[in-house]
């Protein structure tokens, strides 16, 4: 407990998910928070289904801004410091919520970068682990936010990698795991996509200690514990419980989860996708378990100001340019980084492109239907690359191809799934009893005669889709040089 002439201030984290606002007494090392308040509010769902802040997100973050503002001043917090991130950052209409949020509300907020995001969210999530003189020397923290992903690692609390990913819970969920549940096709696409986006993060070293942070990770922990009466007071969350979660999650809808469970509705809605981000950055860092930690970029920010005072930003943003300069000069020397991003996203479509259309002449052969499988299958490899290059590439092609390959998705789909239950179907007739096998046979020779009609939209959709509109399409998404 801080004495209580420890001056007091608030931090406030306008995220794609939430609004979490703390109010602490604070020093340069060490806080003692008397307030945590979160609001569900998701502004990035609607910034990632139009690209801007909506009017009624915009009314609904301002109303619970004026309630944090309140809180704040009963406390006599001061100052009281709001950073907005990823979905802001990423709104076309960011400046004009910006100095909305002023005008109404008085707050002045700063609008950080993901790095800046990255280095206050290590400070605020290892703030109590760096008390204890056994702390591990390698430490990374992962902050899953609802629009953005960061990763830290450090080295006896040296900075000596960090990067913001764009995605986040939220947008994995309304990109990919449309359904309630989510059904095991959409997990499978949106796992591919995930593994072939964190498959090229440049890390030599990955961390004998990972804290994740963030509402999701948080969830999970709570899920955990309440489901399968883990220990309440363990901070740990194993790679099993993270399994078993999904599980339960891809078992039972939201409302299910959030009435049994005791999660808020809309949290217990991308649980399934925080999970499945959390799984696999844990497989990518070959860890068993994680710590999970309540604390992220709201006390990091509360400790910058402690530290630098009103120049708490700028030091943070030249920390931040720092340690990206000296992670890129330690990547260069030990051969990390052969090609870059845009190097890397263009590779990568062209070979999976040409491993999509190696499967087009079996397809049209009609004689193994496995075919159609794995040329589905590939059709999920390409969409995951340009779901997690397509920063790189040009908007217009972009669309136009990726519209092309979903379409080629959803033809094969058609007639993977119906196979599946003629395969089920001709199944069941070794078992079926004499009065059953002529209703199943019909059912056969109709899903037979749709199959057909589906196959003939195959061949009809590849009369259009050929190599040389394939080629075209992609040469059309180079992205330029230096992109």
């Amino acid at each position: 407990m801080q004495d209580q002439s420890t001056p007091m201030g608030a931090a406030i984290d306008i995220g794609s998910n939430t609004l979490h606002m703390i109010v602490a007494h604070y020093t340069p090392i060490v806080l003692d928070i008397v307030a945590d308040e979160v609001n569900m509010v998701r502004i990035g769902e609607s910034v990632t289904a139009t690209g801007e802040i909506s009017q009624q997100k915009r009314d609904d973050t301002l109303a619970v801004l004026l309630q944090y503002k309140d809180i704040a001043t009963q406390h006599k917090a001061d100052p009281v410091l709001v950073v907005a991130t990823e979905a802001i950052r990423k709104a076309k209409n960011s400046a004009e919520f910006v100095e909305d949020v002023q005008q109404h509300t008085g707050l002045a907020t700063k609008l950080i970068n993901g790095d800046v995001e990255a280095v206050l969210t290590f400070y605020g999530a290892t703030y109590e682990l760096y008390q204890d003189a056994q702390a591990p020397r390698l430490v990374g923290v992962m902050d899953l936010g609802g629009g953005s992903t960061e990763l830290v690692l450090a080295k006896q609390k040296q900075l000596t990698w960090h990067t913001s990913l764009p995605i986040g819970s939220g947008w994995l969920h309304d990109r990919y795991l449309h359904s309630d549940p989510p059904t095991r096709d959409e997990v499978s696409v949106a796992e591919t996509f995930l593994q072939t986006y964190f498959e090229k993060l440049p890390i030599k070293r990955y961390p004998s200690t990972l804290i994740a942070t963030g509402g999701s990770a948080n969830s999970l922990l709570q899920l955990a514990r309440r489901a399968f009466h883990s220990n309440t007071q363990d901070d740990r969350l194993t790679y099993n419980d993270l399994l078993r979660c999904e599980g339960l999650l891809c078992a039972l809808s939201a409302q299910g989860i959030a009435r049994r469970y005791n999660q808020p509705l809309a949290r217990a809605r991308i649980l399934p996708a925080g999970a499945l981000m959390i799984r696999i950055v844990m497989s990518q860092f070959g860890l068993p378990e994680i710590r999970v930690s309540p604390h992220g970029i709201r006390e990091g920010a509360l400790l910058a100001y402690a530290r630098y005072g009103s120049e708490w930003l700028q030091h943070m943003e030249k920390e931040a340019k720092q340690q990206e300069s000296a992670a890129a000069v330690i990547a260069g020397k030990n051969g990390m980084l052969t090609e870059s991003f845009a190097q890397s996203g263009w590779r990568l479509l062209q070979e999976h492109a040409h491993k999509l259309l190696q499967w087009r002449n079996e397809v049209l052969k009609h004689e193994d239907i496995e075919a159609v499988h794995k040329m589905r299958v590939a059709t999920r490899h390409l969409r995951a690359v340009l779901d997690a290059y397509q920063s790189i590439y040009p908007t217009k092609p972009f669309k136009k191809l990726y519209r092309s390959i979903k379409d080629l998705a959803d033809t094969l789909g058609s007639v993977r799934d119906t196979d599946v239950m003629i395969e089920n179907l001709e199944a069941q007739l070794e078992h079926a009893a004499s009065e059953e096998q002529a209703g199943i046979h019909w059912l056969i020779d109709h899903l037979k005669l749709y199959r057909r009609q589906h196959q003939d939209s195959i061949e009809q959709f590849f009369a259009d889709f050929d190599e040389d509109r394939l080629k075209a399409e992609i040469d059309a998404c180079q992205p330029k040089k230096g992109g």
